[in-house]
């Protein structure tokens, strides 16, 4: 593993460059990166444009969608893209209303656990570039890590049998919620207050906020600077995601949009300094620029991108499932469809990306809503996805 010390950038260049071999050289060489820690760049997989007609027929469509969606309701982002060609956009609503900032174009606002989808994919650059394999055992990174059968992949599909960090950073017995709790601290509580798991690893499958906190760690601890910078240098600047960032508790709070429920703002709490989870702030216009670079060859190995999108969990029937840091459905038919929702205090997030149609939908609000969600039922308007009709769909009618 290469370890690095924020003194020593020039000498983790010339190692990091030799590590990576003469194709990592040759891929950086032509985005023109002159930072080591930059994984993921500008999509140019050369994907073809829309024609004024089709573009004109799909905007319609979606744009018919939207305003029954949205319709007696004032806080949200919502983007539509195909081959990162923007088919529809709007923004309502305020990012502060004591301030009469208005949610627009640029305006961040809170992802939720659509962060993980991001996290996951700074994770598996590292692996793509041999920094850390995907069934390697976290407390060969982590060192107090007290549980030795969890691997990495364990952690990004849900596997890991951990307990949420929201349940047990709860009970006074183990935190004084007027104090905030830290990932630091999250990794320091399991060996000190004995915190059970939920379960045996690998055995089942449960969605569990405590797995991408200990994943940020480790970007952390292979990268030698904090997941913010990570996240910012590896992924964000690359690809041009200017309004995108991890949140600070402690340099942010005047500036980030708030979060409502009705109209009444939302308190911070103590436990809004875990990242890796949820705290990235992020537009729909930055979501597509990722979710494009996800389509370019270069983006990750073949056989390492395969395992992203493959299901882990068949414990029980059904269709839903879970992949390296997306969700599925997988019908009986053979159609997958891949998302990931997300919700903290008042914020909701959809990011659904249409892999043979090369569709992005994001949708994000500050404002407590459910609607954010129901924007995969746009899937059906560009391919074979059969999403049963459900009675939430009657408000679209």
């Amino acid at each position: 593993m290469l370890r690095i010390k924020k003194t020593c950038l020039i000498l983790f260049a010339a190692i990091f460059a030799a590590s990576c071999g003469k194709e990592k050289a040759t891929k950086a060489e032509k985005h023109h990166s002159d930072d080591p820690l930059a994984c993921i760049f500008p999509c140019e997989a050369n994907l073809p444009k829309l024609s004024k007609a089709e573009l004109q027929r799909k905007r319609n469509k979606v744009e018919h969608f939207a305003k029954k969606l949205w319709r007696d309701y004032d806080n949200y982002a919502f983007l539509v893209a195909q081959n990162g060609q923007i088919i529809y956009e709007d923004y309502n609503g305020f990012a502060n209303k004591y301030k009469d900032e208005k949610i627009g174009a640029e305006t961040p606002i809170h992802i939720a656990s659509v962060s993980k989808s991001l996290t996951a994919a700074a994770i598996l650059q590292l692996v793509n570039r041999g920094e850390i394999t995907l069934d390697q055992k976290v407390n060969t990174l982590l060192k107090t890590f007290p549980y030795d059968d969890i691997t990495i992949r364990m952690l990004l599909n849900h596997r890991s049998g951990l307990k949420n960090y929201a349940y047990f950073c709860d009970r006074p017995e183990i935190w004084n919620r007027k104090d905030t709790v830290t990932n630091a601290d999250i990794l320091r509580l399991f060996g000190e207050k004995n915190i059970p798991r939920e379960s045996r690893a690998d055995t089942r499958f449960a969605y569990c906020n405590t797995n991408y906190a200990m994943l940020a760690l480790i970007i952390e601890k292979v990268t030698g600077v904090k997941y913010g910078e990570a996240m910012d240098r590896m992924i964000f600047k690359p690809l041009g995601m200017k309004n995108t960032f991890v949140f600070d508790i402690h340099k942010d709070k005047a500036r980030v949009s708030l979060t409502y429920k009705g109209n009444m703002p939302l308190a911070f709490d103590h436990l809004d300094a875990v990242y890796g989870d949820k705290n990235i702030y992020s537009t729909p216009r930055d979501l597509m620029k990722f979710d494009l670079a996800t389509y370019d060859p270069d983006f990750l190995d073949k056989a390492l991108f395969d395992q992203v999108f493959k299901g882990y969990s068949y414990e029980s029937k059904g269709e839903k499932n879970y992949g390296l840091g997306l969700r599925m459905i997988e019908w009986k038919t053979g159609q997958k469809f891949y998302f990931h929702n997300g919700w903290w205090h008042g914020n909701t997030s959809s990011y659904v990306t249409l892999r043979k149609e090369k569709v992005t939908i994001i949708a994000l609000s500050n404002k407590y809503t459910k609607k954010t969600y129901m924007v995969r039922k746009l899937a059906p308007s560009f391919g074979d996805y059969p999403f049963k009709k459900d009675k939430a769909d009657e408000m679209l009618e």
